[in-house]
């Protein structure tokens, strides 16, 4: 019986996951592609997290959106479950906002990070 259970997000850009994931210090591969869990049992995974306990976890894509991928009772993380996704959904959402605003021709003018953890970003794009 497998352990593993799957969380849906709202991440659906690998890219903006994995500049996320690399911008909160954590440590990921995608060239392993398998997230080891309860006695051998495995799952594929686009990004893998390796944890010291040999119990994985990951960013499986469903078709719609990044999962994330865990056998929970072995969740060895310095934050709860909640308090991941939160961080990794923040950066996330802040590299998707810099690379779209880029693609669509603005620069980040000013950053600010606000007492509740938020971020405020002001972009603008000169036009002649």
């Amino acid at each position: 019986m497998s352990h593993f259970s799957n969380i849906k997000t709202q991440i659906r850009n690998l890219d903006s996951l994995k500049s996320a994931l690399t911008d909160l210090g954590i440590d990921w591969k995608d060239e392993s592609k398998t997230v080891k869990g309860y006695q051998g049992n495995t799952r594929t995974a686009e990004v893998v997290i390796e944890q010291d306990n040999n119990y994985d976890i990951g960013f499986s894509w469903n078709g719609a959106e990044y999962e994330l991928v865990a056998d929970l009772e072995y969740w060895q993380q310095p934050l709860t479950v909640d308090g991941f996704l939160r961080q990794v959904t923040q950066r996330y959402a802040y590299n998707t906002v810099r690379n779209e605003a880029g693609k669509q021709g603005f620069q980040v003018t000013e950053e600010q990070k606000n007492d509740d953890g938020s971020l405020r970003l002001v972009v603008q794009r000169w036009s002649a």
